[in-house]
């Protein structure tokens, strides 16, 4: 996709964004304009009992394919590309002795080396964890998620003890490729404190957490396997780019590297940041919902809060010396791909949607507006249905992993209507879980003005409405196409010396489109009369 002329002597950035389906690329130039994209898919292998793993050699070789895509569509000279990030999903991966891949499945294959992030095997783990009540869980919202790196290592431990003692790194998935890239250890903050319980406001692990749980063996190693070396989101690492990376990615070795990010929170580096109308930023005044296969929230502030069944208060996870609290949803795009597909008009609709060329939820989207005057009234096409999405649990602010989906009102009508009907539901049961979570954390003082959404999910002007409807806030579309892996770009940009700091690389590389205002009163009173239902389904599922 081309925007502008190259110049070949200005300088320009790549940043890679690792999904849990595929590897995307962006270049782009020092104002944040994407020039080129190029994406590669992933393979995931799922077994039994939500046991989902990746291999860090195809994860690796979809990096290099997608980055000499967009390297070679754009015929820039390659020293004129001057810097280089990485963001990705929270998954795990166990390398060996020079390198080598280790299995993280019973099966014993080594290629198989990455636990997903979504992996729900460490669920027993993480309740064992949570039971001990250790003072670290203060920092990860008072309870460890299964999707944490450490009930992961302990489940190695218990169960794979091969694996675990021959291990030489466990790598959050971000830093693996910075390593691979730059031969760096280093760690970045924001994996370390948001998945492994590093304590960056005390610059330190906490042996005794270690200890406690079982990993004592990290702690009297000095905590060599999973990070010594912690630097922040933009650090540029080692000597840049090796030789042998150079030549896989085709870019010039020495090119900058930066410590990366996680996925979520390179979009809301990418989002949050730009400046508002009267010429601030004002990140702190935004929560960034990275609404994807999963969904993040992100929120900053200038002190620590404390909100249970959020994650965090982390300190610098994102922005420097600022406090972060993270939720969200273990399933959003995934709930409504799940949900759409169980009624019976599904193949149908597939069908349809396949020779128009576009995916399910987007013709769906498109059936509700021929319905409908305006957006906001898309909500009265799901009368007398509700969903509440939680297929894969409860992520905050409840933070259930065995908390799941319920539906209420529905028929035996088989028709597309229904279908349609089903799926706006689903929307606004996604934007419920969206408004309980910043319910949650207004009743402990971090109030925010607005919604700052990204994720290919949330792309859509009425899926927008739908959330500004239903939470009462206003929500604002970053102008970029990809502020996740404009975000990571930042980065990029910052570790070759192009910006002194992310604050500077948000303000000159991002800015706001389009904004989306909660409907009129008779709107709000039936989306607070669907959040009471929402709310009490929840309630019943639980005690069910």
């Amino acid at each position: 996709m081309s925007r502008l002329i190259h110049d070949a002597s200005a300088s320009y950035v790549v940043g890679v964004d690792v999904g849990t389906g595929s590897a995307r690329a962006g270049l782009f130039d020092l104002q944040g304009n994407m020039l080129h994209v190029a994406k590669h898919e992933i393979t995931t292998f799922q077994d039994a009992n939500a046991r989902y793993e990746q291999s860090s050699e195809n994860i690796w070789q979809a990096v290099c394919a997608c980055v000499k895509a967009v390297v070679n569509a754009s015929g820039l000279p390659v020293d004129t590309i001057v810097g280089l990030s990485f963001d990705a999903t929270c998954s795990m991966v166990v390398m060996g002795e020079n390198n080598q891949p280790l299995p993280v499945g019973e099966h014993g294959i080594a290629d198989r080396n990455v636990i997903v992030w979504m992996d729900q095997r460490a669920t027993k783990q993480a309740s064992k964890i949570n039971e001990l009540g250790h003072s670290v869980l203060n920092y990860v919202g008072n309870r460890i998620s299964p999707e944490m790196q450490t009930p992961k290592l302990l489940w190695l431990k218990t169960h794979l003890p091969e694996t675990y003692h021959s291990a030489k790194h466990f790598f959050d998935l971000t830093d693996y490729l910075t390593y691979r890239a730059s031969g760096s250890q280093a760690r970045s903050i924001c994996t370390v404190v948001c998945k492994w319980t590093y304590l960056a406001h005390e610059s330190r692990w906490d042996e005794s957490y270690f200890d406690a749980i079982g990993l004592d063996d990290l702690s009297d190693t000095q905590f060599t396997k999973i990070g010594t070396e912690i630097v922040s989101p933009g650090t540029s690492l080692a000597q840049g780019l090796t030789h042998s990376a150079a030549e896989q990615l085709g870019l010039k070795a020495g090119t900058a590297v930066a410590a990366g990010l996680i996925d979520a929170h390179a979009g809301g580096v990418g989002s949050v940041g730009a400046l508002t109308e009267d010429g601030t930023a004002a990140p702190a005044e935004c929560l960034a919902y990275v609404f994807g296969t999963s969904a993040c929230t992100l929120t900053t502030s200038s002190k620590a809060v404390n909100v249970p069944g959020v994650w965090g208060p982390y300190f610098s996870a994102m922005l420097p010396s600022m406090w972060l609290n993270e939720a969200g949803q273990s399933a959003a795009g995934a709930a409504i791909d799940h949900l759409v597909l169980m009624h019976p008009a599904s193949t149908e609709a597939s069908l349809l949607a396949k020779e128009a060329g576009i995916p399910l939820s987007v013709w769906l989207s498109k059936q509700a507006k021929l319905k409908i005057l305006t957006l906001s009234d898309a909500v009265n096409l799901a009368e007398g249905v509700h969903v509440v999405p939680e297929f894969l649990g409860n992520r905050a602010p409840f933070a259930d992993p065995n908390a799941r989906a319920i539906m209420a009102g529905l028929s035996m009508d088989k028709s597309i209507d229904s279908l349609v009907a089903l799926y706006v539901a689903g929307i606004c049961g996604l934007a419920y879980g969206l408004r309980q979570i910043i319910e949650a954390q207004a009743a402990q003082g971090l109030n925010i003005a607005r919604v700052v959404i990204s994720g290919g999910a949330g792309q859509d002007p009425l899926v927008r409405q739908l959330i500004a409807d239903a939470t009462g806030k206003d929500v604002v579309a970053p102008s970029a196409d990809e502020p996740v892996i404009l975000g990571t770009a930042m980065l990029a940009a910052v570790a070759a010396g192009a910006y002194s700091n992310v604050e500077d690389a948000m303000k000159a590389m991002s800015s706001f489109g389009d904004r989306y205002l909660p409907a009129a009163e008779d709107i709000r009173q039936l989306h607070d009369a669907r959040y009471l239902a929402f709310t009490k389904l929840q309630a019943i599922a639980r005690e069910l």
